[in-house]
């Protein structure tokens, strides 16, 4: 593997595990929220889809990101999965936060443009990996 090849796998790498004790704050926020009751149930139920999503998300990132980076995909390829990533681990554990906001009109369109990110980035990595 090339240096130039890794750039983005490592970049993004980093950026997930920067990105995790954030997610972890998120959590001790929920329950100083929970502890307060400043929350309705339907928020409550947003806050927690959107937190372990976010969770979840960024560790499928960072196994997606260690698939990539061994599978046969060039460096532009990997940089665009790359940004798929972030952007859909953004979008979709995101926009159950929107939901959390009085307006909330984009809140699914971002949940579901974030699942739609996500899955073209699998299918890169996946063909990246067969190819490999």
């Amino acid at each position: 593997m090339t240096t130039s090849a890794t750039g983005p796998v490592q970049l993004f790498t980093v950026i997930a595990l920067v990105s995790l004790p954030t997610v972890m704050f998120g959590g001790y926020s929920l329950l100083g929220l929970l502890r307060k009751g400043k929350l309705t149930e339907t928020q409550r139920g947003f806050f927690r889809a959107g937190h372990a999503h976010a969770g979840v998300l960024l560790v499928l990132a960072l196994l997606t990101l260690q698939l990539l980076g061994h599978g046969g995909l060039g460096t532009t390829a990997r940089w665009i999965t790359c940004f798929l990533l972030l952007f859909g681990v953004l979008g979709q554990s995101g926009g159950l936060f929107l939901h959390l906001l009085p307006r909330r009109g984009l809140a699914h369109g971002v949940t579901a443009g974030g699942g739609l990110l996500l899955a073209v980035a699998m299918l890169m990595t996946a063909y990246g990996v067969a190819v490999g």
